[in-house]
């Protein structure tokens, strides 16, 4: 697919123009960090919502610097002379990275560069389509079908909650600009990214090659199509063009599958494509469905043989979700009676399938071998500690552990409360007993649960130092409880508090 209303973009088969480049912006201090030091930290924010005018006043000077983000980030035409002193210019021009302007003696960009801070403190740059570095409710720069959008905060959630461990093979499907491809090079020996879009490969492997990442295997086609029969990677991501609209007006959004046919499609084709121990995690909508429960809707993508962690973060009536999207196309900008035809649409294909709402959220599988594999479905809506890529993982070793032990074994075990987990006591001021006791967690997902009088005694203790089933004998003789029936239905309390990571093994 090709769009000849989008410009042209630079050339993705010369690597030494983009080494220079990335050379140049590095020593001008286009970074991250040298972006927030320059514009001060609410013009920063407020370019991050794709809201140019403070930073604009920001940059009236003539550094190197600002000649970057006038160029790069605000997309305004720059003096040749200004930007041979900062950029290898010839080099650029050859390449594609700038074009010459309306006047002969200006330059202008020809594709959005965006400073990006990795994990580990690397300095990289994603490449988008000008005017659609961030998406988001403030409306895209452009609406051609084929444009690629930059960083949202859908990249940075996902990338936050992906497993960083070293493998072997990652997948990254429906790689965008490549965001993804790029974090997942630095933990897998190879990376492979495939896109619908053709436009979204090109611009992907520029944000590799800016970024000073190894080149990614770069495959063009829906979903898992372009994959070899039998070909399985030990990590799959993606944040899918998940939106269920009446349509497909924009590649990098709209699926173009009925309904959440399209995510439900990524989710179940995962698990004949994991090796085993592998993970795929992908952000998804789902509808929620008059007279079905969503939970049972998404327990039923979870393919054969993996387990999986699925976690709802929001929802939406149909209403908001359908305003939403129309912003994000810029339609509420248009034509009046254009816009209203198409919030009709969307709202006519909402009740012709009878959803009332729909969520997004987080979808995490393993492939495994256990006989049963266990499938969590929840709803939390709360602030979590991003990254979560490590709490996602502890998550799955945690099912790993409590299915290797029936109950008589857990008693057996030793535990300790968790280091960042502290006790509230909730009641009335004055009050002998507290009307509950809350367990909270300060870090990762940030749980709170509630636990009778038994599993607060009980978690205060553990220290590692004395058996559960100890534990219990001893709050059974300080409550005046029999201890055989306390040890009989206290294990699935305790389950529960190690499952959520309230309380791990002792070593």
């Amino acid at each position: 697919m090709s769009d000849t209303s989008l410009p042209p973009l630079p050339s993705a088969d010369r690597p030494d123009a983009a080494a220079r480049l990335r050379e140049a912006l590095l020593g001008a201090a286009f970074t991250a960090d040298g972006l927030l030091d320059l514009l001060g930290a609410p013009a920063y924010a407020a370019l991050a919502r794709s809201e140019t005018v403070p930073a604009l006043r920001a940059t009236r000077g003539d550094t190197p610097l600002e000649t970057l983000v006038r160029l790069f980030l605000l997309q305004q035409p720059v003096p040749r002379a200004r930007v041979a002193d900062v950029l290898p210019l010839a080099d650029c021009l050859d390449s594609g990275w700038l074009t010459v302007a309306g006047a002969p003696d200006e330059v202008a960009a020809t594709v959005d560069v965006r400073p990006y801070g990795g994990s580990d403190g690397e300095d990289w740059f994603i490449v988008s389509d000008l005017g659609c570095a961030v998406g988001g409710a403030g409306g895209i720069g452009r609406r051609a079908e084929g444009v690629v959008l930059g960083v949202g905060g859908a990249s940075t959630t996902l990338a936050g909650i992906t497993v960083r461990t070293p493998v072997s093979t990652a997948l990254d499907l429906g790689t965008g600009s490549g965001i993804q491809a790029l974090h997942a090079a630095q933990h897998a020996t190879r990376v492979t990214a495939t896109d619908l879009n053709p436009r979204a490969l090109h611009i992907a492997a520029l944000t590799l090659a800016l970024s000073g990442a190894p080149a990614a295997d770069l495959r063009e086609g829906s979903l898992y199509e372009p994959l070899g029969s039998g070909e399985k990677f030990d990590l799959i991501v993606s944040n899918p063009p998940f939106v269920i609209s009446p349509g497909a007006r924009l590649t990098y959004r709209d699926g173009g599958m009925g309904g959440d046919d399209l995510c439900r499609s990524l989710v179940q084709g995962a698990g004949e494509r994991l090796t085993t121990g592998g993970f795929a995690q992908f952000l998804a909508n789902w509808q929620h469905v008059e007279g079905e429960d969503w939970q049972d809707r998404l327990r039923s993508w979870v393919p054969r043989g993996c387990d999986a962690w699925i976690v709802q973060r929001e929802v939406q009536d149909i209403t908001q979700y359908a305003e939403l999207w129309l912003r994000d196309a810029g339609d509420h900008r248009g034509d009046v009676a254009e816009y209203e035809a198409r919030y009709d649409a969307w709202l006519d294909e909402f009740e012709a399938r009878k959803v009332r709402a729909v969520g997004f959220g987080w979808i995490t599988l393993r492939r495994t071998e256990a006989a049963v594999p266990s499938v969590t479905v929840e709803e939390w809506p709360h602030p979590v500690e991003q990254p979560l890529g490590d709490t996602v993982r502890a998550h799955f070793e945690r099912l790993d552990y409590l299915r290797s032990r029936d109950d008589a074994a857990l008693l057996e075990e030793r535990f300790r409360l968790v280091t960042e987990v502290v006790q509230e006591q909730v009641g009335l001021p004055g009050a002998e007993d507290p009307e509950h006791v809350v367990l909270r967690q300060n870090r990762g997902m940030r749980r709170a649960t509630r636990v009778d009088t038994v599993g607060a005694g009980f978690a205060g203790v553990c220290d590692g130092s004395l058996t559960a089933g100890r534990i219990l004998d001893a709050i059974a003789q300080l409550v005046g409880e029999d201890p055989v029936l306390l040890r009989d239905r206290t294990p699935a309390q305790i389950r529960l508090l190690v499952e959520q990571g309230f309380l791990e093994p002792a070593k």
